[in-house]
């Protein structure tokens, strides 16, 4: 499955965001808690340099949450730090501020030496596409001020958002690396959304997706589709999962379509529990 996905939109995002780094204060990376290396742009390392920035590993309602604390701890460093959040419900929303306070500490104390009391933070975030930008934004502005949409490349321009927390918000484009060499990279953001249906064959996607489930979380898939035994044969497992779902034609067959869609979606949805793909 080779992939090369890099809008212009997208060139034009990497350039602007080495521009505008001067404008701000800090670097909010948004990646998603299933997949912290697959959905982590292999450029912000480069392009962000040695400014403070705050990985928020997004949408960890539907991660393991053992696993996602490793991958804090993982991920935090000096000048990097790592905390999970929840876009659409807020939760751990309220821990952004006093990590950038923290990041920001030496700054902080500089204006507050120069008298200056109000002290706003201006922050950019960045990430790929789907991992939950534009309704972190909203949540932290409180209204719905960037465009929300389940497919990449929603957010086409940059703009500023202001919160009432003392933090403005530069939004940018999500961002895709232009080639995706790694075929596990290429399936976990598949299997997440952050990659078009449209240009997937998504009944092979369907497949591999069972392939990895049936080793790692085989017991959500037997009491998600009530399958006694899985088979080592990810196809056959995934026949049984149809006809389990009445996802069959006439004669018999299996709709591999039908049981692809459903599966992702329920996937996707976190109706089959709380899963990540990776680990640290």
């Amino acid at each position: 499955m080779a992939i090369n996905w890099f809008p212009g939109h997208m060139a034009k995002t990497r350039r602007e965001i080495k521009e505008n780094l001067k404008l701000v204060d800090a670097v909010i990376e948004i990646r998603d808690a299933r997949i912290p290396r697959s959905s982590s742009n292999p450029d912000v390392d480069d392009i962000c340099g040695n400014k403070p920035r705050l990985i928020l590993l997004n949408k960890s309602d539907l991660s393991e949450a053992k696993i996602t604390n490793q991958w804090i701890k993982s991920l935090s460093s000096e000048n990097v730090k790592a905390i999970s959040v929840n876009s659409i419900s807020g939760d751990g929303l309220k821990n952004i501020k006093p990590a950038l306070n923290e990041m920001l500490k030496e700054k902080h104390d500089r204006k507050k030496q120069k008298g200056i009391v109000n002290i706003i933070d201006r922050v950019m975030v960045v990430g790929i596409p789907n991992v939950g930008k534009s309704s972190f934004i909203n949540k932290m502005a409180r209204n719905s001020i960037a465009k929300i949409g389940d497919k990449p490349g929603v957010t086409k321009s940059k703009q500023w958002i202001k919160t009432k927390i003392g933090i403005e918000l530069m939004d940018t484009p999500g961002i895709l690396w232009p080639r995706l060499d790694s075929e596990e990279v290429q399936y976990n953001l598949a299997f997440t959304g952050a990659i078009k249906d449209e240009i997937m064959d998504i009944e092979t996607l369907a497949l591999k997706l069972v392939e990895r489930l049936q080793n790692a979380y085989p017991e959500r898939l037997m009491e998600r589709y009530k399958i006694q035994a899985l088979s080592e044969d990810s196809l056959e497992n995934l026949n049984n999962i149809a006809r389990k779902r009445g996802n069959v034609i006439s004669g018999g067959e299996i709709d591999y379509n039908r049981v692809a869609v459903m599966l992702l979606d329920e996937f996707r949805g976190g109706k089959l529990g709380k899963i990540t793909l990776e680990r640290p």
